[in-house]
């Protein structure tokens, strides 16, 4: 666990000279433009979610990478000069320059006023100490200037515990604390160093062997730090069993004081000056060599402490200046390769040979720097600044092309000197031609200048152009503002070949296969009659807008932008696109371009030289392993700090903000955030703001869900998340509404139905209306029928008392008056039943064949489908039965009259058909007319009215029979028909 240290400690000299550089390429100064407000910055320590912690002069800060929260008097603390902030589990510990302890829990700060559990700690004015046992949640503070006891907080109570030495306790300076096994280890005036166990209260003396000016300071990982009191030497010592032996002893420089002490993960020494700076050794303790020079930076400034983050970038904070922050890959890169030089101008061009990178800055300073890292630096013209535009350098030579003029290097001599011929050129590029020349891109022209003779040998191309390509013998491509031109090298004609694009360099892949970097319109792959494929930020490019082009392989390109360095891999399909900015590595994303050799990038950046391994690059986490911070969220007016609990709220305190915190210290506060609300929609926003409003959240269940993304589109390795329940008020619940709706459509209905009632009332009372019109009219076509009936059986009586037939009369009569009684029987009922119709039928028709005699025959048959007992309306056979006999039957002389009747039954629907042989008929509905029987006519009324009281469908079909068999047919359908002895039914 980190221990904290007082920063009063003055040490000594040291007597060696140092490596100087002031200001590392990628290192960050943070102070009172970025929110640190703040004069003096003091320890700094890390959390568990990722945050910096920094005490200061001005309160404490927390700093999430973006912005600096401050905590201060207005937030309760009563000693605004903190010291050390200390993370615990679910607080943090605040422990001012005096006795006034504090500690922050869910965005409240609690004082000795407001938990008196903390008045307990006495610390005083002379110093302090303090650690932290995560795996058993509890800490302990020392006051550095009073050993009678040490105080452990744990369960949010405090224990002073009583200490016990052999040692007057005011001669005695804490060393180190295991927070484990509770063992302090301390040293006298006599230099006596010895342990002490808070558990078992025995203490341990260490056999050490010091010079009697010594003064052992500080102990980190198992490395004893003394310093000879003159000021000349640092001692180390490393812990074996209960000795310290002496590993190394480091001379000093006389000049400058030691102000803190640091011991990274590699064992690395990381020494404060009093005087301003830091020392930073390169080589671990257990393999020391004093020969090795350290390196010194930040020397303007005095550093109070030293931080190596989780991530192994550096934090250092300042006496008067802020914080400063280098990240891992940054120092690391620095160090390896230019512990030597100031790398830190702006390169606007670079270019290699076999044996070394040359690199042209954006004033006529140039420089060479060699694998074996020599780097030379020089000035081309002393007389102007002139900005770098193009490289060419083969072994021998090298053209440093500037705006205003070319300068050429002899390497076996390294002198330059600057051709009068071209001197009055605007250099747009340099291109590799024939042996010994080159092409100069100019904006008048297109030169051929050979570098051997020192002259211009020709022009290609009278227009301005920006870059070219020899891709034939004789032939080449040349790029202007707008165009792209194929040029014959010997008579010099042009011929346009890609309109609209603006080229800035052009790469030969293969035969016939080449790449064109753009200004606007990505990268172009195209071959000698047509464009192949265009990579855009469609593929994945983080921009369109490409300075320069270089090859790893034929089918590998790096794209250099403002926006970082893009490595593109062709394939068949979509190309491979992977973009490196600062958070690799990169001094700045403004890169010039590139060079490659095997697995090493040498890169050319507006900050400087970046030297980085192609495979690491490749092999880095393409995602951010970090995780967004959701630090509170504001419902209504109250700010919740404790998200793991269910967050619920209801309207109209519905309005909801998350504050996020991504705490990507690399990305230097390019942090934006990817969110969606799941319940309100799926649809995913980014926003760069760390506050995330939702305004008016409707009722129900949510979940938020949060990516981070860092500088260069890298992402959080997972989303963060956190569910909400808005609760309905009791109007927008589903009962209520439910309530509310019946509240109002039950008037609707009950008006409704009031107004149904009415219109059924009328109808019922329309309906019994008519049907008592209906039954009336049936009562009165039964009157008819009697009538009519004895009407014709008269005329019958007459004509056989005509012919003086009186025995065949008075069978008639006899017949006739059964009938009469039967006829007169029915008459009054609706319904009879078919056996009952077909014994009526019978009785009439043997009464026409008394009166026709040998004239007529009949049958009357019912199918086995057919109950006798079934009910039809009754007497509806017999007037078609008679109508066929007095127009059917009389007037045959060729044959005996014949009446059939047959009942069936079938599709729910029983059927009555009459047929006879009789003279049959033409038109039905002309011969129905001509007869005009009153007969028929009153059973077809009679149907009519049927179908309105019973709702029964009675049909009447009239057929005429073939010419073979003569006569007419009649069918009667009566439907729906149900098999039930009741008779008609719905």
């Amino acid at each position: 666990m980190k221990n904290i240290r007082h920063f009063t400690i003055i040490l000594f000299i040291i007597f060696f000279q140092p490596l100087y550089f002031s200001q590392i390429p990628g290192m960050i100064n943070y102070n009172q433009e970025d929110g640190l407000n703040c004069a003096v910055t003091y320890c700094m320590v890390q959390d568990d979610d990722g945050f910096i912690w920094i005490g200061s002069d001005n309160g404490f800060f927390r700093f999430d990478g973006v912005e600096f929260k401050n905590y201060n008097a207005k937030q309760g603390l009563k000693n605004i000069e903190v010291l050390s902030v200390l993370p615990l589990k679910n607080k943090i510990f605040i422990i001012p320059f005096l006795n006034n302890i504090a500690y922050l829990e869910k965005g409240v700060i609690y004082n000795t006023n407001t938990d008196p559990e903390l008045r307990k700690i006495k610390t005083g004015a002379g110093g302090f100490d303090a650690f932290y046992n995560k795996k058993r949640d509890e800490s302990f503070i020392f006051n550095t200037t009073d050993f009678s006891r040490i105080y452990k907080y744990k369960n949010d109570k405090v224990q002073a515990i009583p200490l016990y030495f052999n040692s007057p306790k005011d001669q005695l300076r804490l060393i180190n604390f295991d927070i484990n096994s509770q063992e302090i280890i301390l040293r006298d005036n006599n230099n006596k160093i010895f342990s002490y166990n808070i558990l078992t209260k025995k203490e341990q003396i260490f056999n050490i062997d010091t010079d009697k000016e010594e003064w052992p300071i500080q102990m980190e990982k198992n490395i004893l730090i003394s310093v000879n009191k003159k000021g000349n030497r640092i001692f180390l010592y490393r812990l074996e069993a209960n000795t310290f032996r002496k590993i190394h002893t480091i001379e000093l420089k006389k000049e400058n004081n030691v102000h803190s002490i640091y011991i990274d993960d590699d064992e690395r020494l990381l020494v404060g000056l009093n005087s301003g700076g830091i020392l930073f050794f390169n080589q671990p303790i257990s393999n020391f060599s004093p020969s090795k020079k350290p390196y010194l930076f930040l020397q303007d400034y005095v550093i109070n402490d030293i931080l190596i983050d989780t991530d192994k970038n550096m934090w250092f904070s300042s006496r008067d200046n802020g914080l400063f922050f280098i990240s891992q890959k940054f120092f690391a890169n620095y160090i390896n390769y230019f512990s030597d030089i100031k790398n830190t101008a702006n390169i606007t061009s670079i270019a290699a040979n076999s044996n070394s990178v040359f690199l042209g800055y954006n004033i006529s300073k140039a420089a060479i720097y060699s694998p074996n890292k020599k780097y030379t630096e020089f000035v081309l013209d002393h007389s102007q600044k002139n900005e770098h535009r193009a490289i060419y350098a083969n072994n021998k030579t090298v053209l440093f092309g500037q705006t205003q003029r070319v300068s050429q290097m002899d390497l076996s001599s390294f002198k330059s000197f600057a051709p009068k011929t071209l001197q009055i050129f605007n250099i747009k590029n340099i291109v590799p031609y024939l042996n010994n020349e080159v092409l100069i891109c100019n904006n008048s022209n297109l030169s051929r200048y050979n570098f051997q003779s020192k002259q211009i040998v020709g022009t290609l191309f009278n227009e301005r152009c920006y870059t070219a390509l020899p891709y034939q013998t004789d032939s080449l491509f040349v790029g202007t503002f707008k165009d792209l031109y194929k040029v014959n090298a010997k008579n010099k004609q042009k011929k346009l070949f890609l309109e609209g694009y603006y080229f800035t360099d052009l790469k030969k892949l293969k035969d016939n296969l080449y790449a064109g970097a753009t200004n606007l319109h990505g990268i172009v792959i195209f071959n000698n009659h047509k464009i192949l494929q265009q990579i855009t930020q469609a593929d994945g490019l983080a921009t369109n807008q490409i300075k320069k082009i270089d090859l790893e392989k034929p089918n590998i390109l790096w794209a250099s932008t403002n926006t970082g360095l893009i490595r593109i891999e062709l394939t068949k399909n979509k190309p491979k696109i992977n973009l490196f900015t600062q958070t690799d590595g990169l001094p700045s994303d403004k890169v010039a371009g590139c060079v490659i050799k095997k697995d090493t990038l040498y890169i050319g950046t507006s900050n400087g030289l970046g030297i980085l391994s192609i495979k690491e690059l490749l092999t880095q986490q393409k995602f951010i392993n970090k995780k967004v911070i959701i630090n509170s969220v504001i419902m209504g007016a109250r700010e919740y700090f404790d998200i793991t609990k269910n967050l619920i709220t209801e309207t109209p305190h519905n309005d909801i903000i998350f504050n996020l915190s991504f705490p990507d210290f690399t990305s230097q506060g390019k942090i934006t955030y990817r969110y969606k609300m799941e319940g309100l929609n799926d649809n995913w926003n980014i926003s760069n703001s760390s506050e995330i409003i939702y305004n008016s959240l409707p009722p129900g269940k949510y979940i938020f869900k949060v990516f981070g993304l860092g500088h260069g589109g890298k992402h959080s390795y997972t989303y963060s998340s956190v569910p909400i329940e808005i609760k309905p008020r009791f109007w927008q619940t589903w009962w209520f509404k439910v309530l509310a709706a019946l509240l109002m459509i039950l008037p609707i209905v009950f008006l409704i139905n009031i107004s149904l009632q009415k219109q059924r009332d009328k109808k019922l009372k329309k309906i019994i209306h008519e049907k008592k019109i209906a039954e009336l009219e049936l009562q009165a076509i039964k009157a008819q029928i009697n009538p009519h009936f004895i009407y014709n059986c008269l005329n019958s009586i007459q004509f056989l008392l005509y012919k003086k037939d009186y025995k065949e009369t008075e069978n008639y009569l006899d017949i006739f008056s059964q009938m009469i009684r039967k006829t007169l029987h029915y008459s009054e009922k609706t319904f009879m039943s078919v056996k009952e119709e077909t014994e009526y039928l019978s009785l009439y028709l043997n009464m026409e064949k008394l009166r026709l005699k040998d004239q007529l025959e009949y049958t009357i048959a019912i199918s086995e489908s057919v109950n006798p007992e079934w009910q039809i309306p009754s007497l509806l056979v017999q007037p078609f039965v008679e109508n066929a006999i007095k127009h059917g039957i009389p007037n045959l002389k060729d044959r005996k009259g014949k009446i059939d009747i047959y009942f069936d039954y079938s599709d729910s629907t029983l059927s009555i058909a009459i047929e006879d042989n009789g003279v049959g008929i033409q038109n039905k509905q002309e011969t129905l007319a001509k007869n005009n029987s009153f007969g028929v006519k009153l059973s077809q009324k009679r149907i009519d009215t049927f179908k309105q009281l019973f709702d029964t469908n009675v049909v009447l079909e009239i057929n005429s029979l073939s010419e073979k068999t003569h006569g007419t047919q009649i069918k009667l359908y009566i439907s729906p028909y149900e098999n039930k002895n009741t008779g008609l039914h719905h």
